[in-house]
């Protein structure tokens, strides 16, 4: 709900208010972020301070330094010192601004963003508050968009730039999400890492000057995920306060959190600054992404429940998200690049009957592709591989119960391709400099308009004429030489977004055209893991390591912003290809359950007793999905705090919830082990099937389940719990 009662905007949320002021001055001041309060006449909740040296303002009651006033929207130039939202060059080269209120408007639901993907709903409770703002140096008009879910208690922020004047612009820096805590004391949680050990949670204290991460590679990174948040020392998984956000865009960001002299926060998410620039011609604007912000006063945990609400309700394309999520069988650690229709036809045979939907055809398919050295760019099929083309693998997938998926990498070219070949210029590239490459491949500038219409004829061509059903889109390499010949030198500086801009009309354009495919996202793994995706592909492969025991750290941090509806995980051969280790099937596949599920090996070297595991492995998952689909996630035991890793699904109704517990090391001795549970109806009594108990949900909250660690490698044990009628 939001309400305005003049002079103050209130947006209200199940358990959060939100509170905007317009000053005296006519500047827009943050209030109040928090748990629920009643509408309050807040006029006293800002103690007017002049700080030594500071610019200062005139106010009815005297002075007051810009630079500590709690700003919504702050500019740089007029006062204030501290990092912009918002920076506007003006046809004399000047970047001073001073943004003061308009006017406002109340929306009932919400605008779509053009070009851009974003939370969408048809909920009536769903309402939007668009604030705008005049500079008063430039004349430009900048509406604030807050979107208000309120089941969710998540607020979406995005900010429109209009050039209402006859001279053209420059925009260098716009925000989509800006807030001035007036308390320091934070501490700042992002998720990092690198390739295949992606988003494992860090913490840091935010001291006086700024803590941010950020991205310039083009993508949004297995580095550094667009997300951070900004929560009490104290607060804990369980308790304590805690304020998320999220950025729905997939390439170059920046989140910062600044602390100042005064012991406020300014806490920013928008466009990397030293990536983006933008000219506005007169008339046009500017939307920026999508930004997503709650508030928990229950800790880490709640604050992912919130995100993986929003993200389960409200986010994604309606025929990807009716599709049912297939149980697949990957090709890759099977075959690599030395895949052949007998190979193939062989692992179709050997994966039949055991509950598997899906043979995914991984890289190698197309051109004359034998290496990671050629043929990317060229999306016709290999002849000499697949002589009798793809529709006879799909057919002998149907032929057995199964359907037909495809490995694409569309972004990407091979300098060895017929591709290149034609048209050299279409690769990103320094103009008079060789371009760098990674994995002998380029990256195309999805830019121009022409480069999407190739590859959008190239791929639909092949979805169209093959009884395909499953896409894996992949994309192995960040952007360098970054800049576009077809743009202006003014320009230039708008090429990432524009890149940004390219891959989502592409993406828009496949999976509006094909509403029969699924697609699941990829980027080396999950280097390109976030809401922007999310919104085109319902599920995202989550890491390059497919090792099992590593996947726990992965698959623990990737939650704390998405719902482990939207990761994929995968069982794969032993000794794992990338650590050596050596686990069980069953370990294997209980830690891949909390995904996805699917296989990424070759079925025809397994023994009978691990096809029969298979079996019961994907009769399971079958079971699992409503819980992975709707249910409530809740993470039990860190493991970065210590030997065990463990979560628990719960359903809506709290009639039913499933747990999992894996030891990352295997013990001599282990102590004994009392895993809390949470989320359970506390009256109501759950029957253990495992253990052959009944208990309250009280008792399992409280005095917990015991863990018995099994004597093998690396151990895992799950329980399913089901609550008792009467």
């Amino acid at each position: 709900m939001i309400v305005y009662n003049a002079p103050f905007f209130f947006l209200e949320t199940a358990k959060t208010s939100y509170i905007l002021r317009v000053t005296d001055e006519g500047l827009l001041q943050h209030v109040y972020y928090g748990k629920k309060v009643p509408h309050d006449d807040f006029t006293y909740y800002h103690i007017h301070q002049r700080w030594a040296f500071d610019p200062v303002i005139p106010t009815k009651d005297g002075v007051e330094s810009v630079n500590a006033l709690p700003q919504e929207y702050p500019t740089f130039g007029r006062g204030d010192l501290r990092q912009p939202a918002f920076v506007l060059e003006d046809k004399k080269g000047r970047r001073i601004n001073f943004l003061t209120y308009l006017h406002h408007e109340l929306r009932e639901g919400r605008e779509l963003l053009p070009g851009l993907p974003c939370l969408n709903s048809n909920l009536q409770d769903v309402q939007t508050l668009v604030i705008t703002l005049q500079d008063e140096i430039t004349s430009a008009e900048v509406a604030l968009h807050y979107v208000v879910f309120p089941q969710e208690d998540v607020i979406s922020r995005y900010t429109v730039v209009k050039n209402p004047t006859d001279a053209p612009m420059i925009l260098h820096k716009a925000d989509s999400l800006s807030v001035d805590f007036e308390r320091g004391n934070f501490d700042f949680i992002s998720l990092e890492g690198a390739w295949a050990r992606e988003r494992y949670p860090a913490r840091r204290r935010v001291c006086q000057g700024t803590t941010s991460i950020e991205s310039r590679r083009g993508s949004s990174s297995a580095m550094l995920n667009p997300f951070a948040a900004l929560a009490d020392p104290e607060t804990t998984e369980t308790s304590g306060e805690v304020y998320g956000a999220a950025f729905v865009y997939s390439s170059d960001f920046r989140i910062l959190a600044e602390g100042n002299q005064m012991e406020n926060t300014r806490f920013q998410v928008g466009l990397n600054p030293e990536t983006f620039s933008w000219k506005l011609e007169p008339g046009e604007c500017f939307t920026t992404p999508e930004a997503l912000l709650t508030y928990s006063a229950e800790g880490f945990g709640q604050m992912s429940r919130n995100f993986h609400r929003v993200s389960r309700s409200h986010l994604g394309k309606s025929a990807q998200k009716a599709l049912r999520h297939p149980i697949v069988v990957n090709n890759w650690e099977a075959t690599y690049f030395d895949i052949t229709e007998e190979k193939l036809e062989k692992l179709i045979r050997d994966s039949s009957g055991l509950g598997i939907d899906t043979l995914v055809l991984d890289d190698g398919w197309f051109g004359h592709r034998d290496t990671d050295r050629s043929s990317l760019g060229d999306w016709y099929v290999f002849a000499e591989k697949f002589p009798h083309g793809l529709q006879h693998i799909a057919d002998l997938c149907r032929a057995h119960g199964m359907q037909f998926g495809i490995w694409f990498e569309p972004e990407m070219i091979s300098p060895n391709s017929d591709l290149y070949r034609a048209h050299p210029d279409w690769c990103i590239h320094c103009e008079g400099f060789a371009p760098r490459q990674t994995r002998q491949q380029l990256v195309l500038d999805m830019s121009r308009p022409e480069v999407v219409e190739n590859i959008y004829g190239q791929v639909a061509k092949i979805l169209s004429g093959c009884d395909i059903t499953y896409v894996k889109w992949d994309c192995n390499r960040n952007v360098s030489d970054n800049g576009s010949e077809r743009l202006a030198p003014d320009r230039q500086l708008e090429h990432t977004h524009r890149q940004m801009l390219g891959v989502y009309e592409l993406m828009r354009r496949l999976t509006e055209d094909f509403p029969h495919v699924f697609f699941e996202g990829c980027s080396g793994g999950g280097g390109r893991f976030d809401f922007g995706i999310l919104y085109y592909m319902p599920q995202i492969w989550t890491s390059d390591d497919s090792d099992a025991v590593e996947r726990l750290k992965i698959q623990y941090g990737t939650s704390f912003a998405y719902p482990p509806a939207s990761m994929v995980g995968h069982v794969s051969a032993c000794p794992n290809h990338q650590t050596a280790r050596d686990c069980s099937f069953a370990t294997r596949g209980e830690i891949a359950q909390m995904c996805n599920y699917g296989y990424e090996l070759d079925i025809g070297r397994l023994s009978d007793g691990e096809r029969r595991q298979i079996a019961a492995q994907t009769a399971h998952h079958r079971v699992l999905e409503p819980l992975l689909r709707d249910g409530e996630y809740y993470r039990l035991s860190s493991p970065f705090a210590g030997n065990i890793c463990a979560w628990e699904l719960v359903s809506d109704d709290r009639s039913r919830a499933y747990v999992m517990a894996g030891w990352q090391t295997p013990m001599a001795n282990p102590t004994a082990q009392y895993l809390r549970l949470q989320g359970l109806d506390p009256e109501a009594r759950y029957h253990v099937e495992q253990l052959g108990l009944t208990l309250s949900g009280a008792t399992l909250m409280n005095a917990g389940l015991p863990l018995r660690m099994p004597f093998e490698a690396y151990p895992v044990v799950a329980f399913d719990l089901v609550r008792m009628e009467g």
